[in-house]
């Protein structure tokens, strides 16, 4: 009956797709050269992914989830264009729901795999091969989208900006069409992978707890339920997401995100009663949606325009670069605290209430369950931001009135700050989520070491030398991953700069408007340097945690999990915080503060923006990946570790 339920809420949620894809596309998409620009934007964003997915052989479900978003984001951004000659409040709608696809279609698609599979074999251990198949795709996306979209960016801002002084989205920089497309395949289907997996993986581990916790399935079948709870009430969430009379585009997102949030409170309450489950799980559960507000409100007060950390590095960028990359830097690290001192408050309060011991682990699964549940609407008001960015993008290169172009600004400056709302919201969901992975990669251990009757034993304690290596290597990953990744930004953004440079240098034309620049040249240089560039942060997650399992062991392999989901945590919140408080800082003097635009402190807040932009959307968030990769991996080849450690071990001790 469950089952029938959770199968039925999860094809509610992927109608609810298709009305809203319905809804968007329905709208005009504008005149000819508005439709040509978009065109080329959405053409450069599925060659990049499909090409993409030729490295991922067996995660479908993810990469889907991806596809589709992407491919209406890329539709909903010129169709968000034209309306805005209509007004905000039906820009705004048609952004939304453009966005609400993504979301949906990720939460819907999840749940119907995950309980799909269980269906088939119900066993939850099983079926992790989903999740990690998920998270492999979900790490060549935000490793590889991200490269690409913000070695777009900062090439295309670097010349444009800084040494041509011509606006963002101006279409005679060669590079201002990748740099659209790049919002899209990191935004989109970047952040989509991501939440795909995570939601997926979180479920599963909450699941595979619940099988331990108890004989029966009552326990497996719970967090599954809540996750169908939570799509009803994304989807009344959604309908709430309108202006009200003050006309504030952020109170109105947030409308539908409270309304989801109280929905899903109460209808967890109700399905915790008719499963006759201890009311400690439902405090559980609405401990991860309170996580869920305090992580969004922190991020919110850190990266806002309106707040005193974006403002103190808008201040400082007025004495140089310098001056602003200290201060942005300072405000990256002083941002990790709060929500460090929320997760822990979180984990103890949630244990404590369930129980201790292993019930009290399912009770932190279950907060973790909770707080992925609603990636529906979360999701939505990220891919809005893209949506919006695009729309402002085709708006300025179709030449549109300056009142379109004023309504687009609007919603482009509310979607830069949710956009880092939500990576704050995977962030804590990724580490929540592989806390629940380790506690049962630790159970899986154990049951390896019994059934295979081997005379390995697991240890957890600190003073242990295995488990203090491994510690170290694990602290150390998320570093040397995300220097990978910050590496390959900046070479891509050097062929780009170069690039540009070139046209405008052979091409005097383009800046009278005369010459045409070529677009496609800069998108086919970011997309053969995501595709070349992923590989090695790819192949790091995987040979990582197989490396030291097999040659040091299963305690060495529990020390290097926690290490890196520690320092995975407060690196990725430093850089994905720090990044869009670069960001906004930038457009806090855009929007005709501390001298305005072209003005030197606008030109230094533009470097310190081109720092924080592989920090914000490339490193920070392939680090969410990084975490759940490595924690699915060492989950799923568990057994594998038990059964040949001792082997190999004792092949290297032999050639000492």
């Amino acid at each position: 009956m469950i089952l029938t339920l959770v199968f039925i809420i999860s094809l509610l949620a992927l109608a609810f797709v298709g009305y809203l894809s319905y809804s968007v596309l329905r709208e005009e998409p504008g005149d000819a050269k508005m439709q040509e620009i978009a065109k080329a934007i959405r053409e450069g964003a599925i060659i990049n992914w499909v090409t993409a997915l030729t490295f991922i052989a067996g995660a479908v479900c993810s990469g889907l989830a991806g596809f589709v978003g992407m491919f209406i984001s890329t539709r909903a951004n010129v169709r968000t264009a034209h309306v805005a000659r209509k007004g905000l409040d039906k820009a705004l709608r048609v952004a939304f729901k453009g966005g609400a696809v993504t979301g949906m279609f990720i939460v819907g698609l999840s749940l119907l795999g995950v309980t799909v599979f269980y269906w088939i074999y119900q066993d939850a251990s099983v079926i992790i091969g989903f999740g990690f198949g998920a998270s492999l795709i979900s790490l060549f996306a935000r490793v590889g989208g991200g490269i690409y979209t913000k070695a777009a960016d900062v090439g295309a801002d670097l010349v444009g900006k800084v040494e041509k002084n011509i606006p963002e989205d101006d279409p005679r920089n060669p590079a201002v069409i990748a740099d659209n497309v790049g919002d899209n395949v990191g935004d989109c289907a970047g952040m989509g992978a991501d939440l795909f997996e995570t939601y997926a993986v979180t479920i599963i581990a909450a699941m595979i707890i619940g099988q331990l916790v108890s004989s029966g399935t009552e326990m497996v079948l719970y967090p599954l339920l809540l996750g169908g709870m939570a799509i009803i009430s994304s989807i009344i969430g959604i309908f709430f997401v309108k202006l009200g009379q003050s006309k504030n585009i952020m109170n109105a997102l947030y409308r539908g995100f409270f309304v989801a949030i109280g929905s899903s409170a109460v209808l967890f309450a109700i399905v915790t009663y008719y499963m006759n489950m201890p009311w400690g799980l439902y405090g559980a559960a609405l401990v991860g949606l309170a996580i869920t507000v305090l992580i969004t409100l922190i991020t919110d007060y850190y990266t806002s325009k309106k707040y005193s950390p974006v403002k103190e590095i808008a201040t400082a960028s007025e004495t140089g670069a310098g001056t602003n990359l200290i201060s942005g830097l300072g405000v990256g690290l002083m941002s990790t605290f709060w929500p460090v001192i929320v997760i822990v408050t979180g984990i103890l309060t949630s244990y404590f209430l369930a129980g201790t011991g292993l019930m009290g682990i399912y009770g932190v699964a279950i907060a973790a369950a909770a707080m992925l549940s609603i990636t529906g609407i979360i999701v939505a008001i990220d891919s809005y931001g893209p949506i919006t960015d695009n729309a402002g993008g085709i708006a300025e290169m179709a030449i549109m009135p300056a009142s379109v172009r004023k309504i687009t600004d609007a919603l482009d400056a509310v979607g830069n700050t949710t956009k880092a709302v939500t990576k704050g919201y995977a962030i804590g969901s990724a580490a929540l989520g592989a806390l629940v992975l380790f506690a049962a990669y630790t159970q899986e251990i154990e049951n390896a070491i019994s059934n295979l009757g081997s005379n390995l034993e697991l240890s957890l304690v600190i003073n242990d030398p295995l488990v203090l290596v491994g510690l170290f290597l694990g602290a150390m990953l998320p570093f040397v991953f995300s220097a990978s990744c910050m590496k390959s930004v900046g070479k891509a953004a050097h062929a780009i700069v170069k690039e540009v440079r070139r046209q405008f240098k052979e091409k005097p034309g383009i800046m009278s408007g005369k010459e045409k620049p070529e677009y496609g040249t800069c998108v086919d240089i970011v997309t053969k340097a995501a595709l070349k560039e992923m590989i090695f942060p790819a192949l790091l997650a995987i040979s990582a945690p197989l490396i030291v399992g097999l040659l040091l062991g299963p305690s060495a392999l529990a020390g290097l999990l926690i290490g890196v989901i520690i320092s995975g945590l407060l690196l990725a919140v430093f850089m994905t915080t720090g990044g869009a408080a670069w960001d906004n800082a930038k457009k806090y003097i855009e929007s005709g503060n501390l001298g305005g635009k072209g003005s030197d402190s606008h030109k230094a807040a533009v470097v310190g923006d081109t720092v924080g932009d592989p920090f914000k959307d490339t490193a920070g968030p392939a680090l969410n990946a990084l975490i759940k990769v490595i924690n699915t991996f060492s989950l799923l080849f568990a057994i594998v570790i038990v059964k040949y450690h001792p082997i190999i071990f004792d092949f290297f001790k032999s050639l000492i």
